[in-house]
């Protein structure tokens, strides 16, 4: 009977582990998008006048060909 009891408090308690791993992994994953949403941010911060000005000059040089 002991041998029961205890098998079943093992079992229990690997679920419960089973579970809040499962939760920490969403939890992971929220702060690697969260991380990827702040650099992509900062890049177009930072590089967004510069990209701008390239594209306006490859905008004008193609419509200038035409």
């Amino acid at each position: 009977m002991k041998k029961a009891i205890s098998h079943l408090a093992t079992k229990s308690l690997g679920k419960a582990r089973f579970n809040s791993e499962k939760g920490a992994t969403a939890v992971e994953y929220a702060l690697i998008v969260g991380l990827i949403a702040v650099v992509i941010i900062l890049a177009v911060a930072f590089l967004g006048d510069t990209i701008s000005g390239i594209f306006e000059s490859v905008g004008s040089e193609i419509s200038s060909r035409t």
